[in-house]
């Protein structure tokens, strides 16, 4: 059952996790064209500075994009704005958290700002802000 506009109350919280694998990075690249040797070459991740291959950082921020739309607020919402800084990498094979908080009602509009992090290993890799429409039920 999505959140609505009214059933939303500042300081709500939501979090889901995924082990993010080689085969999601390569579907990504597939998909975007992004075939950055750093994502999807073991031994280019392996010569880079993180020593290994690392996660698409704007994939990260789609698993965000997945609670906003499927979780929370949930189905039905609209995303209005989308911010994100890309604080660490996020190697292949790790499981991400996403979390976000409602941070803000904007009455004037019926839209909710929603603050949005990312972590591995209970550090951020992943920090920013959407605003969204909530469902309307």
């Amino acid at each position: 059952m999505p959140n609505t506009y009214d059933s939303l109350t500042v300081g709500d919280t939501f979090s889901w996790s995924r082990t993010v694998t080689m085969q999601d990075v390569q579907t990504f690249a597939d998909v975007t064209g992004d075939d950055n040797p750093i994502h999807i070459d073991e031994e280019a991740g392996k010569a880079s500075r993180f020593g290994q291959p690392v996660v698409h950082g704007v994939y990260v921020l789609g698993l965000a994009s997945k609670v906003l739309g499927r979780d929370f607020p949930g189905p039905g919402s609209i995303a209005v704005s989308l911010s994100a800084k890309f604080l660490r990498p996020v190697p292949v094979g790790a499981e991400v958290t996403i979390e976000v908080k409602v941070a803000e009602k904007i009455e004037r509009h019926r839209h909710v700002r929603i603050r949005l992090y990312a972590y591995v290993g209970g550090k951020m890799c992943l920090g920013g802000e959407a605003v969204v429409i909530p469902p309307d039920a």
